[in-house]
């Protein structure tokens, strides 16, 4: 990782301006118009019956609040980043997709790598109007529609193609999202996806925790929980999904300090939305949570690293002309006979 000079955010090595304005104003209380009651209302539940561990009328007002900044694309880098690698891997499927959904879509952070060669028509959906009425350029043809993720407005076999960066993580009944992703999929159609790990900010997660029970005595969610890794295969097989595949990557950002983080995170519109979050953080422990961060973390530069773990996942629909398992008894060579047959291939050798 590159050298990073105070006031400046690096990607993999790569510069990225720093946002200094308004000083620790943002530490102490959500923006005003994003403060909402601690606790849901009774009953809050998503449709099936789930327990809502999300405030999703909270994260709508962050993700406009976000949208509507002076310079949103300062703080976009690690959506645009993860974007391109959701582009990439729908390049690695050698089609043309005529129609492709894009699930919790922002600013078009996957549309804007994509070209028309590979996707004729792109349906961009968010649960934030803003983001979409402040999209970025892209080259293919897009139609905005501001829907929640939890329950795409959209029929049965719809869709060549479904994509999702970095949105997936704050529904509340994520089976229900893959369910309704594969619906609206016609038969071998493929979704794509990204949503950040269990590992994500573990920096952030530790030192707030340390310092609240240092000045507190106690500490409450700063982070929001996140899917494992190993319940994502069995999540999109229930879902009705084949042919899996489920990868995981990290991106380091560093940062001047936490609260520069902290900053960026509601720049990116991914302030904590808990409905158990704490909705006021105590000056002295900010502090504290900032010196453990450095002593802990700190790079020799003076930044500290804040981890992004990345769950890829691409997921199938069935169709009768995919690939197929023999069935079992129908091999017609033994797992011995390999073993002959590499002897003889070194005998020929000789």
């Amino acid at each position: 990782m590159a050298a990073v000079a105070v006031g400046t955010r690096s990607l993999a090595g790569f510069a990225l301006p720093g946002l200094w304005g308004g000083g620790c104003r943002w530490l102490w209380a959500l923006p005003a118009g994003l403060a909402a009651a601690a606790s849901p209302p009774a009953g809050a539940s998503s449709g099936s019956g789930a327990l809502s561990p999300f405030d999703r009328r909270l994260k709508r007002k962050q993700k406009n609040w976000a949208a509507l900044q002076a310079e949103p694309g300062k703080c976009d880098y690690l959506r645009e980043e993860v974007g391109g690698r959701i582009a990439d891997r729908v390049f690695d499927i050698p089609r043309t997709f005529p129609l492709a959904l894009d699930v919790g879509s922002g600013r078009g952070y996957i549309a804007q790598h994509l070209t028309k060669d590979t996707v004729e028509k792109l349906i961009q959906v968010d649960i934030a109007e803003n983001a979409l009425k402040n999209a970025v350029e892209s080259e293919i043809p897009t139609v905005s529609i501001v829907a929640d993720e939890e329950s795409l407005p959209f029929k049965e076999d719809t869709f060549d193609l479904v994509v999702s960066s970095l949105s997936l993580h704050w529904v509340n009944d994520l089976p229900k999202a893959f369910r309704e992703i594969h619906q609206v999929l016609k038969p071998d159609g493929v979704f794509i996806g990204a949503m950040f790990g269990g590992d994500t900010l573990y920096e952030l997660r530790c030192s707030l925790q340390l310092a609240e029970l240092e000045r507190e005595g106690g500490f409450s969610p700063h982070v929001s929980p996140f899917t494992a890794v190993s319940d994502l295969g069995h999540l999109l097989s229930r879902a009705g999904f084949n042919t899996l595949t489920v990868d995981t990557d990290e991106i380091q950002v560093n940062y001047p300090g936490l609260f520069e983080v902290m900053e960026d995170l509601q720049g990116m519109g991914e302030s904590n939305c808990s409905w158990n979050r704490k909705p006021l953080l105590h000056r002295d422990t900010m502090l504290a949570a900032a010196a453990i961060y450095q002593e802990m973390y700190g790079n020799s530069d003076g930044s500290v690293p804040a981890t992004f773990q990345i769950f890829y996942m691409i997921g199938w629909k069935f169709h009768e002309s995919q690939a197929k398992p023999a069935k079992r008894g129908s091999a017609t060579v033994s797992f011995g006979d390999l073993s002959k047959f590499g002897g003889f291939v070194s005998r020929e050798k000789r």
